[in-house]
């Protein structure tokens, strides 16, 4: 049996020889440190020139190949924070101000340097494409700083329906942040000199628009293609290109008409449903008129010059008689269609639904004089 004097012996032995481990352990981190201290960095030298020249060559290229073969300008970006900017305006604005409410015909269709020749002060542009005005409309009446005149924009199959595709445009001007206020100031600097900061053609988008295998059964849906060019001021013209490539122009026409059904053919609860929501959205326009009118503005609606498939679509979608009758008779508003007014008529429409930019110039002119002639008549004729 082991004596307790050679247990304490062995006890010390190994604790010593732990105690030296540990020593040599630290000993060899030491030597790490040391080691990797003193390691030479190695001279990137001319590695870091060379990339920047070969982003130089590839954005240069990318910048060509677009002005050149796609024929793109370089424009504003008809972003949220351009439209939270112009709604801003209205703070600043006067009895005597005219505002655009509408679709994209109403952005592209009113040129606003011929408004301000004729007028003395260009119009507030704040119509947003692919959505209805409605929800503009509504915002503005609550707006006590907004006592001017408005000109509501009616594509019947956006404004009838309620839908609203730039809805961020909303949320962006109720919650931009300080950030986002910097950005767009930096952003705005850059956008007028690069045709390749056009979202439209983004490389991931224009990756994402190859003709890539698609999975059986899948339903394919061809997004909407860059249409305008947009100003500072967010005056919009409609690109030159759908006027002279007629293939652009034929695929500007294809996506529009895509997946178009006459309402006759569509389920008798679709029918219904749409019917429905057209009496929702009249009412709603009817009582932000009202409260418009109220506080003083002139409210004036417009109907915009459209043809081919759209001659055809926006009728069947939203007769005239269940429709456009309907809201100018409940709001009491001077209402302005093209079907009734010569000056609205004859213009040159590439793809259907918006004027090209010349077009638009004559056309601003002539719409000015007509809406300052009817207005009188409107108001002559307004019971006392």
């Amino acid at each position: 049996m082991p004596s307790s004097t050679s247990s304490s012996k062995e006890a010390s032995s190994n604790q010593a020889g732990t105690n030296q481990a540990s020593s040599e352990r630290a000993s060899n981190s030491d030597q790490t440190r040391q080691d990797l201290v003193e390691r030479e960095v190695p001279a990137l030298g001319s590695a870091p020139w060379i990339c920047l020249l070969v982003l130089a060559l590839v954005l240069g290229a990318w910048e060509l190949w677009l002005r050149i073969d796609q024929q793109v300008q370089p424009a504003y970006r008809n972003s949220d924070a351009q439209w939270a900017e112009h709604r801003r305006l209205i703070a600043r604005s006067d009895a005597d101000t005219w505002v655009i409410a509408g679709s994209s015909r109403a952005l592209f269709d009113f040129q606003l340097p011929v408004w301000e020749k004729l007028d003395g002060e260009a119009p507030i542009q704040l119509a947003l494409e692919g959505s209805s005005p409605v929800g503009l409309m509504e915002n503005l009446a609550q707006d006590p700083g907004f006592t001017g005149n408005l000109i509501v924009g009616v594509a019947p199959g956006l404004f009838f329906s309620g839908f609203t595709y730039r809805q961020s445009a909303f949320d962006y001007y109720k919650s931009e942040t300080p950030s986002q206020w910097f950005g767009h100031r930096i952003s705005v600097l850059v956008e007028p000199w690069l045709a390749f900061y056009t979202p439209d053609f983004a490389l991931r988008t224009v990756v994402e628009r190859q003709s890539w295998p698609q999975r059986a059964g899948a339903e394919t849906r061809l997004d909407v293609r860059k249409l305008a060019n947009t100003g500072r001021d967010r005056n919009t013209r409609l690109w030159d290109r759908l006027e002279n490539d007629e293939e652009y122009r034929n695929l500007a026409r294809e996506i529009w008409a895509q997946g178009w059904k006459p309402m006759a053919e569509r389920p008798p609860e679709a029918q219904k449903r749409a019917a429905e929501n057209r009496e929702k959205q009249i009412e709603r326009a009817v009582a932000a008129t009202k409260k418009l009118q109220d506080k003083g503005v002139t409210v004036v609606f417009v109907q915009l010059p459209y043809s081919g498939h759209y001659a055809v679509s926006e009728p069947d979608g939203n007769p005239r008689e269940v429709s456009w009758d309907v809201l100018v008779e409940k709001t009491g508003a001077l209402g302005l269609h093209f079907e009734d007014h010569p000056e609205m008529q004859g213009y040159t429409l590439p793809e259907w639904s918006h004027m090209t930019g010349p077009e638009a110039d004559r056309f601003t002119e002539a719409f000015y004089g007509l809406v300052q002639r009817e207005l009188k008549k409107h108001r002559a004729n307004k019971p006392s």
